[in-house]
């Protein structure tokens, strides 16, 4: 693990800062309102994206930092169910602007050969200026690349795939191919949708593409078994908190200085991981003496609520400290 994360997080916030320095507010709020649209589908697919630098630059400024905390609590599943891991190489699918990879390089440390590929080279543009201001020696050598992200894709071969906030983008047979992809290039995956039933769905969907791959299972899932939520009824997603920029405020009028990215995720590998034995799927609910939670356990146990009572002693007191998302029970 990387005890540098905190450092990586705040250089980032540094660099996005002063992306938008000249761009007019309103232009940088437009553009923002219309990529988020694009980004929640509400616009056609063949319209324009990312249009031209002050596109790619306020999307990043206003994105990036959520895609960031999302990718990285997804990569510490990861590393917690494998913690004598380390990538030494990493390739990020549709990477844009670079939130992935320094997500990855907030979570392990050591040199690393990393490569983004994406199909907009304005973001791969400013990706390579941000990871320029990094004092992060990977992230200053790494290679961004143009590539058609979807049928026909290749990838080199590398310990770690990321593939986040893609497959939503893609038509059902190109999210199939890259998961395909994806899955015979790395010696561990991990994919990242938003925190929707749509993208749980979606991960759903891959998760098990990626089983009959021969992969197994490392997060957040604690087995390789089918998803015990009944599709319709619930989705699997967990929640990660992202400071809030001006541009944050501005775009969205709101005055609390944080928000909460939900996200859906996988990671699988073809080496052994240690899977936690459940995994907490809300918020822990705190009551008076009593701390409920919700978990998805072992296979054929399903999805189950536990209440962790005052007399439990050492247990209750984690409990309490417990978060979503996180492993139970905890470590000795």
């Amino acid at each position: 693990m990387n005890a540098s994360a905190p450092t990586s997080a705040e250089t980032l916030r540094r660099a996005l800062g002063g992306l938008l320095d000249g761009l007019p507010p309103k232009q940088a709020t437009a553009a923002v309102e219309r990529l988020i649209a694009n980004y929640r589908g509400q616009t056609p697919t063949d319209a324009p994206v990312l249009r031209d630098r002050s596109d790619v630059a306020a999307y990043a400024a206003y994105r990036m930092p959520a895609t960031f905390e999302a990718v990285r609590a997804a990569l510490d599943g990861l590393a917690e169910a494998a913690p004598d891991w380390t990538p030494g190489s990493h390739v990020d699918v549709g990477g844009g602007t670079g939130a992935a990879t320094w997500a990855v390089d907030a979570t392990w440390d050591g040199p690393r050969q990393t490569t983004v590929l994406d199909w907009a080279e304005p973001a791969l543009a400013l990706g390579r200026e941000l990871a320029a201001a990094s004092t992060s020696e990977v992230l200053r050598a790494a290679a961004w690349r143009r590539a058609v992200i979807g049928s026909g894709l290749t990838l080199p071969e590398a310990d770690l795939v990321t593939v986040s906030y893609v497959l939503g983008e893609l038509t059902a047979p190109a999210r199939a191919a890259v998961v395909a992809e994806a899955a015979r290039a790395g010696r561990a995956v991990v994919l990242i949708e938003p925190g929707t039933p749509e993208g749980y769905l979606r991960i759903r969907e891959a998760r098990d593409q990626l089983i009959e791959a021969g992969l197994r299972i490392a997060a957040p899932c604690p087995h390789d078994g089918t998803c015990p939520i009944e599709v319709g009824q619930d989705w699997c997603h967990f929640s990660a908190r992202v400071s809030r920029s001006s541009l944050h405020r501005q775009v969205k009028g709101g005055s609390l200085p944080y928000e909460d990215e939900k996200f859906s995720y996988v990671a699988a590998t073809r080496f052994p991981t240690e899977p936690a034995a459940s995994r907490i799927t809300r918020r822990p609910q705190i009551r008076k003496g009593l701390v409920l939670l919700e978990l998805c356990g072992p296979e054929g146990s399903g999805l189950t609520r536990v209440n962790v009572t005052k007399r439990q002693g050492d247990l209750y007191k984690a409990a309490r400290d417990a978060d979503w998302g996180q492993a139970w029970p905890p470590a000795p």
